[in-house]
């Protein structure tokens, strides 16, 4: 078993936890500030939150258990390289901005169908609640199954409920092979339907291009049973995506125009412009305000921004 911790290449490693907590604090609105790059989502903060950072760093990896504990501070693109030189990778999207930014966001990686899910990657998650405490929920070991699932509460909260520390992600191989292939005449639905365990199939109205991933007579397989649905040819990736993504039902795709992206099988679509927020049946917001008021009861946690 090989373990090691890389904290030390990290850029923001001057924090740790009792240091975090303590700017927290248990008083006065505050909120995280990370990369910036989905700063848009949810709202826009109160202009009076006092601004923090979250300690960044690797503590520890091992990739024989296949579980990661990085500090929320974190780029994602220092975890990426230290997954890749053991040959692995995770949930999180590679699309800028910190792991702590990625997981209260609630945004998968657009390879989805292949990685896993990202409320299924979090094992554990600590957190500084509204009273300025060290809460830590979820275990380090992939079959825990003990106590109420804290992460799935955290991740997609958009930091309103708590404001992460550190997380220990769950982790797997990176696939002997990889191919991109895209056809213009195959109907995606079709093709989602048709190939066992696609890791991803994104469609962006004209085109659509799946990602197959395992040994290669397993690719090469997929691939034969794609030609019998339209003409395929080899890509060096995926689309560019837009830079919001929205949540839609596969009926409320042919409604879609201008520039998008839509992930099949999964419910997500990327476009140019931000999803309004959609009208909530009224149990949705007594268990949504019940829950914040149980975790933030003065709303101090990143006011202004709603997870719904």
């Amino acid at each position: 078993m090989r373990r090691y911790s890389v904290a030390s290449k990290c850029s923001r490693r001057s924090v740790g936890m009792s240091d975090f907590a303590t700017l927290v604090g248990a008083e006065g609105p505050v909120t995280v500030v990370g990369g910036r790059t989905r700063w848009h989502i949810g709202g826009e903060v109160h202009p009076d939150a006092r601004e923090v950072h979250a300690p960044s760093g690797v503590v520890s990896y091992d990739p024989a258990e296949m579980t990661v504990t990085v500090r929320a501070g974190t780029t994602t693109t220092e975890l990426t390289t230290a997954l890749a030189e053991a040959g692995q990778r995770c949930a999180l999207p590679e699309r800028g901005g910190t792991v702590g930014g990625s997981v209260v966001i609630g945004e998968n990686h657009p390879e989805v169908l292949g990685r896993g899910w990202l409320t299924s990657s979090v094992l554990q998650v600590t957190y500084i609640s509204a009273e300025g405490k060290l809460i830590r929920g979820g275990g380090p070991t992939v079959k825990n199954v003990s106590g109420f699932d804290l992460p799935r509460l955290i991740v997609g909260s958009l930091g309103t409920l708590g404001l992460v520390e550190e997380v220990i992600l769950r982790t797997n191989p990176n696939p002997p092979r990889s191919q991109w292939v895209e056809s213009h005449d195959a109907d995606p639905f079709t093709v989602a339907s048709r190939v066992l365990r696609p890791s991803a199939v994104l469609w962006n109205g004209s085109s659509t291009r799946v990602l197959l991933e395992g040994h290669a007579p397993d690719v090469a397989a997929s691939l034969n049973s794609l030609t019998s649905i339209g003409a395929w040819s080899e890509v060096d990736g995926s689309f560019d995506l837009p830079q919001h993504r929205w949540s839609l039902q596969p009926a409320e795709l042919n409604g879609c125009s201008g520039t998008f992206v839509a992930s099949i099988g999964v419910g997500t679509v990327w476009r140019d412009e931000p999803q309004p927020r959609p009208a909530l049946p009224p149990s949705v917001i007594e268990i949504s305000t019940r829950m914040k008021n149980n975790f933030d009861p003065t709303g101090r946690l990143n006011p202004g921004r709603s997870a719904f």
